[in-house]
């Protein structure tokens, strides 16, 4: 007669709870956090392996100070409150050049979508908010490091910037945020367009207008009635003026400056977090 089958070794107490009890979820202060690192570190990972995107991307902001700002610097005929153009122009040019990296970063969220990966984080736990803040402050990372590759081709150029360590860091935060709200607009309207073919032409058609129709060029005491009130709504004023204070000590309003920005994130994270469940379909 053969012998009885052993009897599975018994599971430990430990071994039951482990099973039973299901893992504790993190609360919302600690998950948002969380994925937005997870984000950040995600991009950096990015540029860590291909560097080329920054390469290409310093070509453009060269090009605007080299050219532009020398042009504009001999004539002479924008009042920049006895600065030189070149300098009046680079604070600008970074704005510029970070909005640019954002406002197509609803490219990204597409691609997602249509390999399956936006349906997959739709369904854990996170919440919209989060996932969509995350990505938004993953295209900061990359605007970061776009501003100090635009300083360090401004400061080869000879333009005087501030190189104190608490500026830099206020125009980090700037640039963050500003470049937080251009990658959720991205976002809000990829939730619309739904394709890459139209979200490439609606960024396209809006990029040059919110570029000129800010101060980033020129002051807005220069402007006309009317492409001032524009300026006034226009975030990317605020950005470019914060970083003028920041990084040449010109008169700024500070204080308006980052509250707007913060809040102009914050709607933004809120718009695209209620058109990506109609990105995702």
């Amino acid at each position: 007669m053969s012998a009885a089958p052993a009897a599975p070794p018994p599971a430990s107490a430990e071994g039951r709870g482990l099973l039973l009890t299901p893992p504790r979820s993190r609360p919302a202060w600690r998950l948002v956090p969380a994925r937005v690192a997870a984000m950040c570190v995600v991009e950096l990972q990015k540029l860590r392996h291909d560097r080329t995107e920054l390469y290409t991307r310093a070509i453009q902001p060269a090009l605007w100070l080299v050219i532009f700002g020398e042009t504009f610097n001999r004539i002479n005929v924008i009042p920049t409150g006895g600065i030189p153009y070149r300098d009046y122009l680079a604070p600008g040019i970074i704005a510029q050049s970070t909005m640019f990296i954002a406002i197509f970063y609803g490219i990204h969220i597409i691609w997602e979508r249509d390999s399956g990966v936006l349906t997959k984080l739709l369904v854990t736990p996170t919440p919209r908010a989060a996932l969509v803040a995350g990505k938004a402050f993953a295209a900061g990372v990359k605007a970061i490091v776009q501003a100090f590759v635009v300083l360090v081709i401004a400061a080869l150029l000879g333009v005087t910037l501030s190189w104190n360590p608490l500026r830099l860091l206020g125009m980090i935060v700037v640039v963050v945020l500003g470049s937080a709200f251009f990658a959720c607009l991205s976002v809000t309207i990829a939730g619309i367009a739904r394709t890459r073919d139209r979200l490439m032409g609606i960024g396209q058609a809006i990029t040059m207008p919110l570029f000129f129709a800010s101060n980033a060029l020129y002051p807005t005491a220069s402007m006309p009635d009317w492409l001032r009130v524009i300026s006034a709504i226009n975030p990317l004023s605020y950005e470019v003026d914060a970083l003028r204070g920041l990084l040449l000590g010109t008169p700024a309003n500070l204080p308006l400056d980052f509250a707007v920005l913060v809040v102009a994130a914050a709607l933004g994270i809120t718009a695209a977090s209620a058109l990506l469940g109609r990105l995702a379909r």
